[in-house]
């Protein structure tokens, strides 16, 4: 059974103009889905509030302690993933944050909170093990 799964970013004029859409296949679709769960803010999606992560709403917190961040952010995630990625079972978020400086080309160099973040599961429709890594910096949010 092979399904189709369209790159991100989606093209719209590939669509219209009869062009044929770069695909990938199940785990970069995956990957592609979890990476627009966790840079979307609650809300940000009319048609479902409950899609994205808490991850906007904690960027600039600089008052809770690094573990609490930590477990607000996994908590989020993992919520999320479970709830709208069905393609995934067994689902397992892991969460670190570290400072880190971040050079700048003017004299004035940033400290930034870093995220590092890595998702362990099962793709369902293959069996297969699934691995995610991504890192991001908050206050304020970028990632690279």
């Amino acid at each position: 059974m092979s399904k189709r799964f369209y790159k991100l970013p989606i093209k719209p004029d590939s669509f219209f103009t009869k062009k044929e859409h770069d695909t990938c296949d199940i785990k970069q679709s995956i990957a592609h889905y979890i990476h627009l769960i966790n840079t979307t803010s609650f809300g940000e999606c009319t048609f479902d509030e409950t899609f994205g992560s808490s991850i906007w709403e904690l960027d600039f917190d600089n008052l809770k302690s690094a573990n609490k961040l930590k477990s607000l952010i996994k908590d989020s995630i993992e919520d999320s993933i479970k709830a709208h990625e069905k393609r995934l079972t067994n689902i397992s978020v892991q969460v670190k944050i570290k400072q880190e400086e971040i050079l700048s080309t003017d004299a004035a160099n940033r400290i930034k909170k870093r995220v590092d973040l890595v998702i362990r599961a099962k793709v369902k429709q293959t069996n297969e093990d699934f691995k995610y890594v991504e890192y991001f910096y908050i206050g304020p949010l970028s990632y690279q």
